[in-house]
């Protein structure tokens, strides 16, 4: 099976809030191809309308695995799953796609939307085409007790994409 197990739709018909989708019910940022691909559990982030168009803004750090291939290739996509897949979710944010092949660790799928990959157990799929990117910097931070995130000075990059596909089940 594959991506043609979920309906495509735009991404306006998302009807799920995205706070809760991000924030609580956690996702897999995945970047790459089928047969070299990493994936990372996620839980900052966002889903928006900026420069005219329908987007996502996602953070890596850049000692996570995930980072090269967010680097590397020009879309990513965002998994999100049913609560029963909560101990997967811990699994991917846990464990280095270095070290372990999360996806058969945790008995997740891996297909191939028209531009990158993502999981046949999501229940809701975005496929981005990054747009911008930046580190997160110190000197900007207003409130400086958010740098409490950041103790060893880990910025995240942020990558703000462009959502090119919606999928949901």
């Amino acid at each position: 099976m594959g991506i043609e197990l979920f309906n495509k739709i735009d991404a306006e018909a998302i009807d799920s809030n995205p706070i809760k989708l991000i924030g609580k019910d956690w996702m897999l940022i995945t970047a790459g191809e089928k047969d070299n691909y990493n994936t990372m559990t996620a839980a900052w982030g966002g889903i928006g309308f900026l420069w005219r168009k329908p987007v996502v803004f996602t953070f890596v750090r850049p000692q996570r695995h995930t980072f090269q291939f967010t680097e590397k290739y020009d879309f990513f996509s965002l998994s999100f799953f049913e609560e029963k897949y909560r101990e997967a979710l811990q699994f991917c944010g846990k464990y280095s796609g270095k070290d372990v092949d999360k996806a058969k660790e945790c008995n997740l799928t891996a297909i191939e939307t028209p531009q990158s990959i993502a999981f046949e157990e999501a229940s809701l799929i975005l496929e981005c085409k990054n747009m911008y990117k930046d580190y997160i910097r110190e000197e900007a931070f207003l409130d400086q007790s958010l740098l409490s995130n950041y103790k060893n000075k880990d910025y995240h990059m942020m990558y703000v994409g462009e959502i090119t596909a919606t999928y949901k089940k």
